[in-house]
């Protein structure tokens, strides 16, 4: 389908560039591709894949959520409230803590569609209100949970991977699928590309917007509880700044911030593409100021190309049409 990237070109590149970040690092350190050091990164990342996920279904309509940090902050801390001072069992307080990012992402799609507002603004301020709300929760502090997490977030011995990491992987795979092959995905193809075509056609664009914002609430306090069995410990700081590396990882994965372009699993491979640069700048001993330099040296040299193969692509096109 146009406008939906599967595994093709363009993810062969992904994994070409991954392979060259793991052969470089691994000639820079001996213990880069030591069992210890993969578990550990894989372990790391199933809050901000699940994150990244719905943050590529926001970008494919045309759309931003810039509050996806500060959503699994607040998700995070609801679920150490509910397990620390209400004594709920796990699952209960998981359930809480999705419903509350569910809640979130409806909060930022009505007010976007409701008053036809840039999502950019909206979020940011939710940004604010969702931060703000994890710090009167907690009260500012940071709340041990301990073994009641363990179910989620402990490695699966013999396999070192934790379920949070499997199951991050298995929901990249379902929002594969529905982008590319339900009537859902080819709808927020088609929000993305040409609203108002979408609009003349019949389709209202305001329902599958607001679908969207609420799949990213709802993915972003799943993160919450994937960072909670991480740390054992809901901490009001949890996810700043992740709204940026979830960006950095769509946008690295070939997605388009118009709109109308995207893939799930690309965004994945981004995903893994800054977990293994920054793992692997910290084992060779980078300064943090050298490690967000080249981070984003890749994030911009990212754009640039993705920018110029739009530009082939549609020359082509055009080309094609002229041709015909």
């Amino acid at each position: 389908m146009t406008g939906v990237r599967s595994f093709g070109a363009d993810s062969v590149g992904l994994l070409a560039a991954l392979a060259a970040l793991i052969l470089l690092f691994a000639l820079q350190s001996d213990r880069f591709l030591s069992t210890l050091t993969v578990t550990t990164l894989l372990n790391q990342i199933p809050a901000l894949t699940v994150v990244t996920v719905g943050l590529t279904c926001v970008l494919v309509v045309g759309g931003i959520d810039l509050s996806v940090g500060s959503v699994l902050a607040l998700s995070a801390a609801a679920i150490g409230v509910a397990i620390v001072e209400w004594h709920w069992p796990l699952w209960t307080a998981a359930a809480a803590g999705v419903g509350l990012g569910l809640a979130a992402g409806a909060l930022n799609g009505l007010i976007t569609v409701a008053w036809s507002l840039p999502s950019f603004i909206v979020t940011l301020g939710t940004l604010e209100i969702a931060r703000g709300a994890a710090y009167l929760v907690t009260r500012s502090q940071s709340m041990y949970i301990g073994a009641a997490v363990e179910p989620v977030g402990a490695p699966i011995a013999g396999l070192g991977l934790s379920p949070a990491f499997i199951a991050a992987l298995l929901l990249v795979a379902a929002a594969q699928v529905m982008l590319a092959r339900t009537i859902l995905g080819r709808y927020m193809i088609a929000v993305g590309t040409n609203e108002q075509a979408v609009r003349l056609s019949g389709i209202d664009p305001r329902r599958i917007k607001l679908v969207v914002f609420v799949i990213a609430g709802g993915l972003a306090g799943l993160g919450g509880l994937f960072n909670v069995a991480r740390l054992e410990s809901a901490d009001p700081n949890a996810g700043v700044g992740m709204e940026l590396s979830a960006i950095a990882a769509v946008v690295i994965g070939g997605t388009s911030l118009m709109g109308g372009r995207g893939s799930v699993v690309n965004s994945f491979l981004g995903v893994l593409i800054i977990a293994v640069l920054q793992t692997g700048l910290a084992q060779i001993g980078a300064s943090e100021p050298a490690k967000r330099i080249i981070t984003g040296a890749v994030i911009v040299l990212a754009v640039i190309i993705d920018v110029y193969r739009h530009r082939l692509g549609m020359g082509r096109t055009d080309t094609s049409r002229d041709s015909g």
